[in-house]
C-alpha cells in the first residue's frame, strides 16, 4: 500500500514489550495522554483470565480508546499470534473501513510480560492481509533497572525482548542509585548494542520514544535475532501444512489445534510458570493482608514474577491497584471508581498471580491463615 509518491501507507504498529513488571501499563498511560498517539488503537494482552491492565488505563483515556480497545486474554500473544492477534488486527481494519470507527492512525501493541516479540514481528512481516495492510514501526522495550539483571540472568523471554528491541526505555531509574543503572545499561549494551536506551523515570517517556523507528530490520541486532525470526517463518510453514492435514476428512481439528498449542507453548515458556487468580468475596482488612502478603514475598519470594490486582479494602470505597514483583510491593493507588464492567463490576477482590513452581494451594493457605476467608 504505497501512494503515487512512493509513501508507505500501511498503518504503523509499534510493539511495546517488557518483562513482567517493567512498567507498561505506566508507559502507556502517559503515551496515550501527549497529541501524538491520537488515533491509535490499543491492543493488550493479558496472560491471566481476569483483565486487570486496561482497568489501570487512565479513565479520561478510556473514553478517546474505547472503541478501538482490544484485550487479547485467551493467553499469551507469542503463543496465539495467528489466532487472536491476526483477528483483531484484520477486525479492526474492517471496522475503520466500514467507518465503523474512526480511520486507524496507529496501533500499540501492549504484550505480556512473558512475550516473545519474534513471532509477533514475524506475522507483521509474513501474514499476506496483514503485511499489506500494517507494518511494523518498531519493537520497545521496557526495562526494569531494579530488577532487569536478575530477570535478564533467568529468563530468556526477557533475554529476547531486550535483543530484539529498537529502542530501549530503562524504567524505575528514580527507584535505582547510578551503579545499578549503570550496570544494567552494560548488560543491555552487551545484548542489543544498536538500540538507543533511554532512561524513564516516573513511567513517563516522551511520544518520541515510542514512534518513527522505521521497518523493521534485524541487520544490527544481534545474530540470534535474526535465527528467531528464520525459526519462527519454519514454525508457521510447519503450522500451515498441519492446518492443512485438520481438514482431511475424518481429521479432529480441535483437538489437533489444541494439542499444537499446547505443545508451542511448551516450546516458548517455562513449563513451571503458571498463572492463577484469587478472588476474595468479603471486603479485605488492610492491615491483616499486608500481613499476608509480606509474610508471602519473604518466603517465596523469588519465585513469584508478577502480582497484580484490584482489592476491594474494609472501608475504603473505592478499588485499590496491588502491584508486587519478586519482593517488591509498589505503593498501592486508587481508581477513581470501580469498573461497571464484568467480572469487576461485583466488586470482588482479584489478585492475578505469575509464579514458578509455586503451588496455588500454598498461597491460598497463606491469606486464609490470615484473613479468616479462603479466597476462590
Amino acid at each position: 500500500m504505497t501512494d503515487a509518491g512512493g509513501e508507505d501507507r500501511r498503518i504503523p504498529v509499534t510493539l511495546l514489550t517488557g518483562f513482567l513488571g517493567a512498567g507498561k501499563t505506566t508507559l502507556l498511560n502517559h503515551l496515550l495522554r501527549q497529541p501524538q498517539a491520537a488515533g491509535s488503537a490499543v491492543l493488550i494482552n493479558e496472560l491471566g483470565t481476569v483483565g486487570i491492565d486496561p482497568q489501570l488505563l487512565d479513565p479520561r483515556l478510556l473514553g478517546e480508546v474505547d472503541e478501538t480497545l482490544v484485550v487479547l486474554d485467551s493467553g499469551c500473544i507469542c503463543c496465539s499470534v495467528q489466532g487472536d492477534l491476526v483477528r483483531a488486527l484484520k477486525g479492526l481494519f474492517m471496522r475503520a473501513l466500514r467507518r465503523e470507527i474512526p480511520a486507524l492512525r496507529r496501533v500499540l501493541i501492549e504484550t505480556t510480560g512473558l512475550a516473545d516479540p519474534a513471532p509477533v514481528i514475524h506475522t507483521l512481516m509474513a501474514e499476506p492481509f496483514i503485511a499489506e495492510r500494517y507494518r511494523c514501526d518498531g519493537v520497545i522495550t521496557a526495562v526494569d533497572a531494579t530488577h532487569a539483571l536478575q530477570q535478564l540472568g533467568a529468563h530468556r523471554e526477557a533475554v529476547r525482548q531486550a535483543a530484539m528491541a529498537d529502542r530501549l526505555l530503562i524504567t524505575k531509574c528514580d527507584l535505582a542509585d547510578d551503579a545499578a543503572r549503570d550496570a544494567v545499561r552494560q548488560r543491555l549494551a552487551e545484548l542489543n548494542p544498536a538500540a538507543p536506551q533511554i532512561e524513564v523515570r516516573a513511567g513517563a517517556a516522551d511520544a518520541a520514544a515510542f514512534f518513527g523507528c522505521g521497518l523493521y530490520d534485524a541487520a544490527g541486532k544481534a545474530p540470534d535475532v535474526a535465527a528467531w525470526l528464520g525459526e519462527e517463518a519454519v514454525r508457521a510453514q510447519q503450522a500451515a501444512a498441519q492446518a492443512g492435514r485438520w481438514r482431511r476428512p475424518g481429521a479432529l481439528p480441535q483437538r489437533a489445534a489444541a494439542d499444537a498449542a499446547i505443545d508451542t507453548a511448551a516450546r516458548r515458556h517455562d513449563a513451571g510458570v503458571t498463572s492463577f487468580v484469587l478472588r476474595f468475596d468479603a471486603p479485605l482488612p488492610w492491615f491483616e493482608f499486608s500481613d499476608a502478603l509480606g509474610l508471602l514475598l519473604q518466603l517465596h519470594g523469588e519465585r513469584i514474577l508478577r502480582i497484580k490486582g484490584l482489592l476491594n479494602v474494609l472501608g475504603d470505597p473505592l478499588p485499590r491497584v496491588m502491584q508486587c514483583v519478586q519482593h517488591s510491593v509498589y505503593p498501592p493507588r486508587s481508581l477513581p471508581a470501580w469498573p461497571q464492567q464484568p467480572p469487576f463490576d461485583d466488586r470482588r477482590s482479584r489478585l492475578v498471580f505469575i509464579v514458578r513452581d509455586l503451588p496455588r494451594e500454598d498461597v491460598e493457605a497463606m491469606f486464609a491463615s490470615f484473613l479468616g476467608q479462603a479466597p476462590t
